[in-house]
């Protein structure tokens, strides 16, 4: 420890590279010549000599003031002596083999002009000059791989670990952690099911082979735990190698996508295995340029800007720079926490909030006159299913007319493109929740059909991990509480995607859609709930019973994406559907019925 701390203190300080460059410039003098002087021995030997290496020697002292000259100015311009590369790496051992031919030719020619030397061979010129360049490499080679010994972690104090997957983000991480002196983790092993990598040693790190040799790894490396780094992984291979690593005592990690951890360490990065994780990541291809066009430079609004889905919209949104991002929500404390969350400060009296109610007319007409949206993202809704089976009234109050009230007001006052924010629940609709946002769909198509200039559509997704009142919030409050854990029916299943993930592919279609559409976002495959259950009991560690309770009105077994008419068609993104929306003309809706429930069924029949 304290040979790594004094190593540490002389490489880092400002007097070493000035240090470390006049000692490697001797170091390659001498090898050089020793080089030289080695091939002159050798070749005098052969020759028969009587004292080959006088022979040697005396041939040598001549060139060792050219060697020096010509060595010096050449490193110096080349800059293997100015620090211009990282010690020992390609590029610098490049400038290596430059400096060297440059000596050679130089010597070369000096043998050429001066018939002094002339009785210096040209093969030992050239023999030397190419052993010499061998020694300088591996001078340099040697020192690096003696400084990255001395700065690994300290085995007896960092936990030792198995990286499940040898691609680019177990390399970096690994070549981290193994720079870093202070790291917790001292990686041991890689694992990966791509039979290329087996057999291999990245940074002296051995592959020792798929996910079923967690155990042989184990016994060869006394490790305690397992890193899954990886950004993109099916759920099936998360569960499999958390099981698998959990059974035979290890502790699971997983490390962030690179993205989420850019502007900090990959061994900081590193935490344990959540909920989340268990249901897989997969990578979201996103256009960029596409995004920039229609936000880049715009006045964009986020309705319900303080909810789950508002909130990552506004973040993600601030990423392109618009003119001005308008964040409107009714809950104060969550424009609050949004605003933190994007700026660092939260003062609550810039133009960047608006605290109002959609359901509010003059409020909202005051709005869109005074900052003039051009993009609008509407994400404020009720989604509660079983609250709103017993007020349908508030559902259709907030989900249709006020959905009504933000479509009047982007066509009267030129908003470019209106992204309407709908559910799954909209697909063949049972429930209060669905009739209101399958009404909301369709207005929308009507507002396209009618408006000449803008674009309006809606986003369909399902459920989303981490929003307010999800099924993964819920579950886990209920195993910190000692369960039991309510599951409405063994059988049901449901689609879920991270809010990020969600997010992303919004801001996508934005671009991508057409007028009139609803996009449909891919879920992935269906999961089951009854099992997440499961696996989440078990990642706690807690021995929690499962409650069924039956399903609740509304509530489907299996919830659906697509209508019954509705086609799967993906012309555009891989992950993205458009399906049409029969449009809804607003003057069918009678916004004083007394019986909502009714109204909407009525509606949805036209």
């Amino acid at each position: 420890m304290l040979t790594q701390k004094f190593v540490s203190s002389i490489t880092g300080s400002a007097v070493f590279p000035r240090l470390s460059a006049a000692l490697q410039f001797l170091i390659d003098i001498a090898t050089w010549l020793l080089a030289t002087l080695l091939v002159l021995y050798l070749r005098a030997s052969f020759q028969g000599e009587i004292d080959p290496l006088g022979a040697a020697r005396s041939l040598l002292t001549t060139l060792v003031p050219i060697v020096i000259v010509v060595q010096s100015i050449a490193g110096v311009v080349v800059g293997i002596y100015r620090r211009r590369w990282r010690y020992g790496s390609f590029d610098e051992v490049a400038g290596l083999v430059i400096t060297g031919i440059i000596t050679t030719a130089a010597l070369l020619l000096v043998r050429q002009i001066f018939p002094g030397t002339s009785p210096f061979p040209r093969s030992a010129i050239i023999a030397g000059g190419l052993f010499g360049l061998w020694l300088s490499a591996s001078s340099r080679y040697l020192w690096r791989l003696v400084r990255q010994q001395l700065s690994r972690p300290d085995a007896r104090r960092s936990q030792r670990l198995i990286v499940f997957g040898a691609g680019e983000t177990g390399i970096q991480f690994v070549t981290a952690a193994l720079r870093n002196p202070e790291s917790e983790y001292l990686p041991v092993a890689f694992l990966d099911d791509n039979p290329a990598t087996h057999r291999l040693s990245i940074s002296g790190v051995p592959v020792l082979g798929g996910r079923d040799k967690i155990r042989e790894a184990i016994r060869k490396t006394d490790a305690s735990a397992l890193l899954v780094a990886m950004n993109s992984v099916d759920q099936s291979v998360i569960t499999q190698v958390t099981d698998s690593a959990r059974a035979l005592g290890l502790s699971v990690k997983v490390l962030p996508p690179i993205s989420d951890y850019a502007m900090g360490s990959t061994t900081t990065a590193i935490r344990d295995l959540s909920d989340e994780d268990l249901l897989g990541r997969r990578p979201i291809d996103i256009d960029m340029a596409a995004i920039s066009r229609y936000l880049v430079n715009q006045r964009v609004m986020v309705t319900g800007a303080g909810g789950s889905i508002g909130s990552e919209l506004c973040r993600q949104i601030a990423r392109f720079n618009p003119a001005e991002l308008i964040m409107v929500d009714r809950d104060e404390s969550a424009l609050h926490e949004v605003q933190l969350a994007i700026y660092g400060r939260a003062l609550l009296n810039t133009p960047q909030t608006h605290l109002a109610d959609l359901r509010d007319a003059a409020a909202m007409e005051n709005l869109f006159r005074t900052r003039t949206p051009s993009v609008v993202f509407h994400a404020a809704a009720l989604k509660h299913l079983p609250i709103l089976e017993q007020f349908p009234h508030e559902a259709f109050q907030t989900n249709v007319l006020g959905t009504l009230r933000m479509l009047e007001l982007s066509k009267r006052h030129a908003v470019k493109v209106f992204v309407n924010i709908s559910t799954d629940k909209a697909a063949n609709p049972i429930s209060v929740l669905g009739y209101s946002k399958r009404i909301a769909e369709r207005l929308t198509a009507a507002f396209a059909q009618e408006t000449p200039t803008g674009k309006f559509l809606s986003v369909r997704f399902g459920n989303v991990l981490g929003s307010r009142g999800s099924v993964l919030t819920s579950f886990r409050e209920q195993i910190q509480q000692g369960g039991p854990v309510t599951v409405t029916d063994r059988a049901v299943t449901r689609y879920f995607m991270t809010i990020h993930e969600a997010v992303q592919l919004v801001v996508q279609a934005g671009a991508v859609g057409q007028d009139g559409e609803v996009l449909v976002l891919d879920m992935g495959k269906p999961v089951s709930i009854y099992e997440m259950a499961e696996r989440m009991i078990r990642n706690s560690g807690r021995n929690v019973s499962i409650e069924v309770v039956g399903l609740r009105i509304g509530e489907k077994m299996h919830e659906e994406l697509f209508g019954s008419d509705e086609p799967d068609r993906r012309p555009v993104h891989p992950l993205i559907s458009h399906v049409v929306a029969a449009p809804l003309s607003p003057a069918q809706i009678d916004a004083a019925a007394t019986d909502p429930r009714h109204e909407m069924l009525r509606l949805l029949s036209l």
